[in-house]
């Protein structure tokens, strides 16, 4: 089954903008973010497999299968050049989507892109996966918000709609389960490979909040040097709901650099 995804523009006439969201989120989760964006930049916010309309499509379970699945699904469509940016899991996505296609990335945008350290609030996440209600869902989303935060009602009710389709609950424990280890009691995400990370020559812009209860925003420190980096003060894990403006200005500068 095909992937779905959110489509503006015309990929073929410049190098679309792809957007990848984190666990449990969903192509829609980008919307407020793409109409703050040029009006004549191709865009494609997918569901991630497991996710949304994506629910039955190839590459669920970890974050490289999903990487294979978006590149076949892009190949597909001829497009040979893109600008990637990712969310959380989405960033892991998007980072092992550059390695494995480097010459046709233009650049990598990641937001508290999962796999740049191990540690991982895997609680939190389960929490978030299992939520069986909408109030249940807005109680997981606290600690991914900054201590000041509020995520915007249209927001949960994308997240909670996607969370509606069938089979969805069973498709996010199995991912959860893929993307981490467990070493006794301990669980850990698994980790990037950093140093190749590091190698690639696209600009590379990294966003992370202070306040991320989900991923340590020392994991940031994993690029230091290489990546243009911004520490966001009082954001937390979810960034596209959090901070939108500052969103949009790094995929902007990310967009006009040759």
């Amino acid at each position: 089954m095909a992937l779905h995804a959110i489509r503006r523009g015309d990929p073929q006439g410049a190098p679309p903008l792809i957007l990848l969201h984190g666990f449990g989120g969903c192509a829609e989760a980008w919307l407020g973010i793409m109409d703050r964006l040029p009006a004549d930049l191709p865009v494609i916010a997918y569901d991630l497999p497991g996710h949304g309309g994506s629910m039955a499509s190839d590459g669920v379970g970890h974050a490289g299968a999903m990487a294979r699945a978006i590149l076949r699904d892009l190949r597909a469509q001829g497009i040979q050049r893109m600008h990637l940016a990712g969310h959380s899991m989405g960033g892991a996505v998007a980072a092992l989507m550059a390695l494995k296609a480097a010459d046709q990335v233009a650049s990598l945008t990641l937001l508290a892109p999962g796999g740049l350290g191990s540690d991982i609030n895997h609680r939190a996440l389960r929490r978030y996966g299992t939520a069986t209600s909408i109030a249940q869902l807005r109680q997981a989303l606290e600690p991914m918000i900054g201590f000041n935060a509020v995520i915007p009602e249209q927001a949960l009710l994308r997240l909670w709609e996607a969370r509606c389709v069938p089979g969805a609950a069973e498709a996010l424990l199995d991912i959860l389960q893929h993307i981490t280890n467990a070493t006794g009691e301990a669980v850990f995400q698994g980790v990037l490979p950093l140093d190749a990370l590091r190698g690639l020559t696209m600009p590379l812009s990294l966003l992370w909040g202070t306040q991320d209860m989900i991923l340590p925003v020392a994991q940031a420190q994993a690029l230091e040097g290489r990546a243009d980096i911004h520490i966001l003060e009082g954001v937390g894990h979810m960034l596209i709901e959090e901070t939108p403006d500052a969103v949009v200005a790094a995929l902007i500068r990310q967009l006009s650099r040759p």
